[in-house]
């Protein structure tokens, strides 16, 4: 029946759509009307075929199987489910591990404050009562990792754990020390490799604790393309491997101890595609260091700041729903959602709980810990998943050409090309050709703020010693919007834009709408309005509203004839803009009106030049 069925329909070949498509296109350039270019340089078509998969290598690949690009598990799809606490008390944050561990975590990150003085009696109080085989469990102390091994080793012992069944990390990481300060945790290089091998040494005994933590979610946190994030943490991971070999360890005592920890964009496939890519490239690199070693990527995923906004900020639980599922997706071993407002105020006990309950749903409801990846055989994620590891590893062999990642971060240029990124993004917010719903994209009009974003801190060595190199600047898109909404909230004067809408009815109504967004995006007061059947009434109606800024909907025919007579009727009594570009531009301007509005605008700078006539800055 089902060769009958396929027989009804014979294949089309590529060459067939490619000649349909050119024929409905008219003559347009296809590349520029459906290709599509990311930030990271991959050029995504419109449609995707199996003759696109003729010479993808791995696609026969089984999981669990080298070179790892379908993960490592065999059985189901399970993830740590992860959730980091502060430890400035350590009784109170053993009383929190205890209850959020009943609440369905089952990886704790316990980041310990310098101020906590690292003992045996300190530690067992922090494990105690958590069944330690039963979770996964990590600790972050920076430089004094070393110092910490020993004591978590002792009482693992004292409690006769078996210490193969334990799962976690020690996360020591002076490269990503080196990136987020610009100096190392130790007073030099060699020292914070020769700490490294200590505290690797020192783990032995237990074989599936990493000690090593290869950040990239720095790089995603500084804006970087997703083919960035990947290359630059493969290079991270492989001056480890090359340094510790150096000291005499084994590939296979390096790499199993390195936890790699990516961050998670809203790039919904391509994330999807990035961890699988990353597994295959690392397995690659480990395979070029010793060919008898095949050790799998242990992948930490983690939501980023860089999505995330103050303004709407309950928009974030959306952004890291959509982030975790295609995480989940692609296999990743533990992850961790940010609560959503932790980015301007100490997350509280519901933003903690959205945020586990986020991780929850995917698995118990939504079954995503049941398949092992879902998303093998898809035309275009396997596509995308060829192509991030062609680009990702162009980008990792000329970091290698230039001696590895701390002879290249050292340089600047790590940071250069992150930034270059991070730029071409920032003006795509502000033109929004990047969508960041709530802040440069249909607001809460009637949200305000009254205190500016926190700041992260990225790492709790000393900051005592001189800088070796740049700093990699962590940053989040919205963050120049939010700078000029919340100058508007905190100058005790909210400018009134009002909506002058006359004429043809669909065209109005559009421009009104697109206005009262873009200038609601500075937390401006917008008024809207049906329609005005003359200009005298429209501006007798702004003037009575006592607006700061009338803007005139219409469309562009009218506007030639419309936008004088309401320029001169409106005077010096509020700023005159005009809601588009219409092709009588240069004559409006000509009779003095000097501010238009419209889909190609520089958002961001024309909201500040408005703040700035209205000697809001």
């Amino acid at each position: 029946m089902k060769d009958k069925l396929f027989n009804e329909f014979p294949p089309v070949s590529k060459e067939q759509w490619e000649a349909v498509i050119r024929e409905d296109l008219k003559g347009d350039d296809y590349e520029k009307k459906l290709v599509w270019k990311t930030n990271e340089g991959i050029k995504v078509k419109p449609y995707y075929t199996a003759e696109d998969h003729e010479k993808i290598g791995y696609l026969s690949v089984l999981p669990g199987e080298y070179p790892f690009v379908r993960g490592s598990k065999t059985r189901n799809n399970e993830w740590y489910i992860r959730q980091d606490i502060d430890v400035i008390n350590v009784a109170e944050a053993n009383t929190k591990a205890l209850d959020i561990l009943s609440r369905g975590v089952t990886s704790i990150g316990f980041i310990i404050h310098s101020s906590v003085i690292l003992n045996e009696q300190n530690i067992g109080l922090l494990f105690n009562g958590i069944c330690l085989t039963a979770i996964e469990v990590n600790l972050s102390v920076g430089k004094r990792a070393p110092g910490l091994m020993p004591l978590v080793l002792k009482y693992m012992k004292e409690k006769k754990y078996n210490l193969s069944e334990l799962r976690g990390a020690i996360e020591f990481d002076p490269l990503g020390c080196l990136t987020g300060q610009g100096r190392y945790c130790f007073e030099s290089e060699q020292k914070s490799f020769d700490a490294a091998k200590e505290i690797i040494l020192a783990s032995k005994e237990i074989p599936e604790m990493r000690m090593i933590t290869v950040r990239g979610s720095l790089f995603s946190n500084a804006g970087s393309s997703i083919v960035q994030e990947l290359a630059f943490a493969l290079a991270m991971g492989s001056d480890y491997l090359s340094r510790l070999l150096e000291l005499g360890l084994s590939v296979k005592e390096i790499a199993g101890k390195i936890k790699f920890k990516f961050g998670i964009s809203s790039n919904y496939f391509m994330e999807i595609a990035k961890f699988r890519a990353a597994r295959l490239l690392w397995a690659k690199i480990v395979e070029a260091y010793d060919p008898n070693s095949k050790v799998i990527m242990n992948i930490h995923a983690e939501t980023i700041s860089w999505n995330m906004t103050v303004y709407d900020s309950f928009v974030n639980i959306l952004r890291s729903t959509s982030e975790a599922m295609s995480a989940g997706i692609a296999g990743i071993d533990s992850m961790t959602v940010i609560p959503y407002n932790s980015i301007y105020e100490p997350a509280n006990k519901l933003s903690e709980r959205i945020a586990r309950n986020t991780q929850i749903i995917l698995q118990e409801e939504s079954y995503m810990d049941k398949v092992i990846d879902p998303s093998a055989g898809s035309y275009y994620i396997e596509s995308l998943t060829d192509a991030i590891i062609s680009e990702g590893w162009k980008l990792f062999c000329e970091v290698e050409s230039k001696g590895g990642y701390i002879a290249a971060f050292k340089s600047g240029f790590v940071q250069s090309r992150i930034k270059e990124v991070a730029q071409k993004r920032e003006l795509n917010i502000a033109t929004r050709r990047e969508v960041l719903l709530g802040t440069n994209q249909y607001p809460d009009w009637n949200e305000k703020r009254n205190s500016a974003p926190l700041t992260e801190e990225r790492c709790s060595c000393s900051k005592d010693r001189d800088s070796v190199a740049e700093s990699l600047k962590i940053i989040r898109g919205s963050a120049a919007f939010e700078e000029i909404r919340l100058k508007t909230d905190l100058s005790g004067k909210t400018p009134k834009v009002f909506m002058l809408t006359i004429g043809h009815l669909a065209m109005r109504l559009a421009r009104s709408q697109f206005a009262c967004n873009f200038f609601a995006c500075a937390g401006f007061e917008v008024i809207d309005n049906k329609g005005f059947k003359t200009i005298e009434e429209g501006v007798k109606e702004a003037i009575s509203k006592k607006a700061d800024i009338v803007v005139l909907c219409s469309s562009d025919e009218e506007y030639a004839t419309l936008a004088p007579v309401c320029f001169e009727n409106l005077g010096n009594k509020a700023i005159f803009v005009v809601a588009g570009l219409p092709a009588c531009a240069e004559e409006l301007k000509a009779k003095g009106i000097k501010y238009f509005i419209h889909v190609r605008s520089d958002m961001l700078e024309t909201l500040k030049e408005f703040q700035k006539i209205l000697k809001m800055i």
